[in-house]
């Protein structure tokens, strides 16, 4: 059985948005540039491992498709290009960047059976909307938090309004030089109040 992990870098107000969307008018541009370092790519390289596949929506994978296949080799683009993408699309024969699958016309099951078989773990990046629907129906197992030292006030934000209240289990936490947070949780189930 595979795992699913959610990856995902972020402001402390929980922005994950780095470029305007759709002309929507976002006005800080890529707000990481200035915190990456040769430790942070590292980091990144070691939570993804050496073997995984992607679990992406539309627009991640789109977004993407534009860059990392001209990107230069190194151990991120290399296990990106290199990892099959499930896409969760209503237009697969679209799909370019590979190699790729659809998720199908039913997302839910078309991760459930993902999940389901032997293989490499999969790695959500991006897409709040995909993220929402794992944690709603108890889908992911994992998520790394990349917190960045910014307040935002305003952008696309990673728990999207209307996801499910959850609990999670810290695993571990590393404080990088550039003041960017790695925390890493284990999804415990739902939350469980007082």
């Amino acid at each position: 059985m595979r795992k699913i992990k959610i990856i995902e870098h972020m402001s402390l107000d929980g922005v994950i948005q780095t470029t305007g969307e759709d002309d929507d008018g976002f006005p800080y541009g890529d707000w990481t540039a200035p915190y990456r370092t040769p430790a942070g790519r590292d980091a990144i390289a070691a939570a993804q491992g050496e073997s995984f596949d992607l679990l992406l929506g539309r627009r991640t994978y789109d977004l993407w498709s534009g860059y990392w296949p001209k990107a230069p080799s190194s151990p991120i683009a290399d296990g990106l290009n290199g990892a099959t993408k499930y896409v969760a699309t209503h237009r697969p024969e679209s799909l370019e960047w590979g190699p790729f699958e659809g998720l199908g016309p039913d997302i839910l099951e078309g991760i459930r059976r993902l999940k389901s078989q032997d293989g490499a773990d999969l790695i959500l990046w991006g897409s709040s909307t995909l993220t929402s629907t794992l944690l709603e129906y108890g889908l992911a197992d994992e998520v790394l938090l990349v917190v960045y030292p910014v307040l935002l006030g305003t952008g696309k934000r990673f728990f999207a309004e209307g996801t499910p209240a959850r609990s999670f289990e810290l695993v571990s936490t590393k404080a990088m030089p550039s003041g960017i947070i790695f925390s890493t949780y284990k999804i415990v189930g739902p939350l469980k109040t007082g």
